[in-house]
């Protein structure tokens, strides 16, 4: 019986090459032990058959970011995210890695109650966009209503109301059915969208987030994720 070794030890004299590049094959999923893929570099094998992808690149793993179209009234969890979840239809053609569900930061959270888009990331230039420029970047929302509207409702809707003592600045909102209003607005605060429409005699029977600044949920489906795709931009 061969004594177990790291992974990396292992495909570092196999190849040749550094252990450190050995490492980063690894970690860029390249690497399969007797056919499945192994991430960590401190696996330990001893006789298993350990192989590199033809196609193996040797470059540092990429921070991913992740579009969930979050089930409303719950709460995020890592279960949401994993490789049963993704879209089939997702053309990022990022491969899937387990280290892409791990050091998520949720950007820019739902609405209380609210189900939808929902953004996660590993690169912290998104997070800091979604967080310096929140304040600049349009969120849409469609929102389920009851009751009856006051006079002159609608319009205190788009600019009038006030929220915690402060004026709202102006939004765009109008009906898309009975039922149903459409709200882009910037600079969300959480609760917000509730109190407006309970201030013009209305009740808010559910919301979804469609969107966030320049990125769509589109056909996202609930409980399903995918890559943001490389030319999106928020």
């Amino acid at each position: 019986m061969t004594a177990p070794v790291r992974l990396a030890k292992r495909l570092a004299e196999m190849l040749p090459c550094s252990r450190r590049e050995a490492e980063l094959y690894i970690a860029g999923g390249w690497v399969t032990v007797d056919g499945q893929v192994v991430e960590e570099p401190q696996f330990m094998v001893s006789e298993q058959k350990v192989a590199l992808h033809p196609e193996a690149k040797l470059t540092p793993l990429e921070p991913v970011t992740i579009l969930l179209h979050q089930p409303p009234d719950i709460s995020f969890t890592p279960q949401l995210i994993c490789a049963d979840t993704q879209a089939a239809d997702d053309h990022s053609g990022i491969r899937i890695l387990k280290q892409h569900f791990v050091r998520l930061t949720q950007c820019l959270p739902l609405e209380v109650g609210a189900g939808g888009l929902s953004v996660f990331t590993q690169d912290y230039r998104v997070s800091r966009k979604l967080g310096d420029d929140a304040a600049t970047i349009e969120q849409e929302y469609v929102v389920e209503v009851a009751g009856e509207l006051i006079e002159e409702g609608l319009k205190l809707l788009n600019h009038g109301l006030s929220y915690n003592g402060k004026a709202l600045p102006p939004s765009k909102v109008s009906w898309q059915n009975e039922t149903r209003l459409r709200f882009a607005l910037k600079s969300v605060q959480p609760g917000q969208i509730a109190h407006m429409c309970n201030s013009v005699g209305l009740q808010v029977r559910a919301m979804r987030r469609l969107r966030i600044g320049r990125v769509s949920m589109a056909k996202l489906q609930s409980g399903q994720w995918r890559y943001l795709l490389g030319y999106e931009r928020f």
